[in-house]
């Protein structure tokens, strides 16, 4: 069991090689899939456009479905830290049979691709799509930002 070799005892007992593939980052891989085009998916019966509410974690998320109710919406295994799902992101979600306040999510909209649905009437009108900082009552929102005039500076 044991060999000395000079003043060294080796044993059996050491340590064994590291045959994996490599570490955390490996499996987490490249996100290849997000440069090429994919074709645009719409929902079929039994499905549901919603639009994320907030991420409740444990791989859930409060959603607002298109049709007016609020669902506890269930990300299914094939997503859950591949597909990053974040408050405000559009979805599809897979309508329950036996429970008709919980879905699951079956596939996340790129913004673009949320745009098209919007522009092809699946969404309605009154959705926002938060992809920026773009404001559409750019008009009467002037109450952001105030202007200082010379004379007010010099009052201060």
């Amino acid at each position: 069991m044991f060999a000395i070799a000079g003043n060294r005892v080796s044993s059996q007992l050491a340590m064994p090689k590291n045959k994996g593939k490599g570490g955390k980052n490996r499996k987490r891989g490249k996100n290849e899939a997000d440069d090429e085009k994919r074709e645009l998916v719409f929902k079929e019966d039994g499905q549901e456009y919603a639009q994320v509410l907030r991420m409740l974690g444990n791989g859930r998320c409060e959603a607002m479905c298109i049709d007016g109710s609020k669902r506890l919406c269930h990300i299914r295994g094939k997503m859950h830290k591949k597909v990053w799902i974040a408050a405000g992101d559009i979805i599809l979600v897979g309508l329950r049979d036996y429970q008709d306040d919980k879905a699951d999510v079956i596939l996340k909209y790129m913004p673009d691709e949320a745009r098209l649905l919007k522009a092809y009437g699946e969404l309605p009108e009154n959705t926002r799509l938060n992809e920026g900082i773009i404001d559409d009552e750019e008009e009467g929102g002037g109450d952001d930002y105030i202007e200082f005039e010379d004379e007010d500076i010099d009052k201060i």
